[in-house]
């Protein structure tokens, strides 16, 4: 199969449905169409992290990035959302896509350690929640889930200005993390919160190798 060019992938993804009703306690943001294309494009691209791979995308929401790795070749995509309506919409995009090798397990990610899901994949991907609101810290959570996760990499969006103690965090887990890129991410006013209609966050697109981790 020829490998889908950037523009491509986003006009597929553009088809995506999201969040019908998003949930403030589970940080339901999706992840725009032109982000998730670029992410997982780049995953492809640079590290060949995608094609022929087992993915996993961790609290994957509607499936956006699950999508757009199915879509590059990935063998076979598992997504893992804790939310029924989400799940809901997630199969609905697979089957009306018509996409092959892709499936949404509905569980709380927080709980996958120490499960047969222990170093099941490849590579990892996700769009944690940011931590903020009253899910304190959440984004590092699932961070460390992709860590016990995933053989290779794993690949996740973090607010810039927890740089610093991410890369405390990977050291002391023992991956190399890295930045791959930095961005605006737009959050659409979801939300009754959000005073303005959107909202810009600056955010870090990080890779961790974990192929030398040490795990217990």
């Amino acid at each position: 199969m020829a490998r889908l060019k950037l523009k491509k992938l986003e006009e597929y993804l553009q088809c995506v449905d999201g969040f019908e009703k998003p949930k403030i306690l589970l940080e339901q943001y999706p992840t725009p169409p032109h982000i998730a294309a670029c992410m997982v494009h780049h995953i492809q691209a640079q590290h060949e992290d995608i094609e022929g791979n087992l993915v996993a995308d961790l609290g994957c929401g509607c499936g956006m990035l699950s999508i757009a790795a199915t879509m590059l070749g990935a063998q076979l995509t598992v997504g893992f959302e804790l939310d029924d309506s989400a799940v809901d919409t997630f199969r609905q995009n697979v089957l009306e896509m018509e996409l092959p090798n892709v499936d949404c397990v509905r569980a709380n990610v927080l709980q996958l350690p120490g499960s047969k899901w222990d170093n099941a994949f490849d590579t990892v991907v996700m769009n944690p929640p940011f931590g903020t609101k009253h899910n304190a810290g959440m984004d590092m959570r699932f961070l460390e889930v992709g860590t016990r996760l995933a053989t290779g990499a794993v690949y996740s969006l973090h607010k810039t200005s927890t740089r610093a103690y991410i890369q405390k965090k990977c050291k002391e887990w023992g991956a190399k993390g890295n930045v791959v890129a930095e961005l605006r991410y737009n959050i659409d006013a979801s939300y009754k919160f959000h005073k303005q209609k959107s909202k810009d966050i600056e955010v870090d697109f990080w890779r961790l190798d974990v192929t030398e981790m040490v795990k217990l």
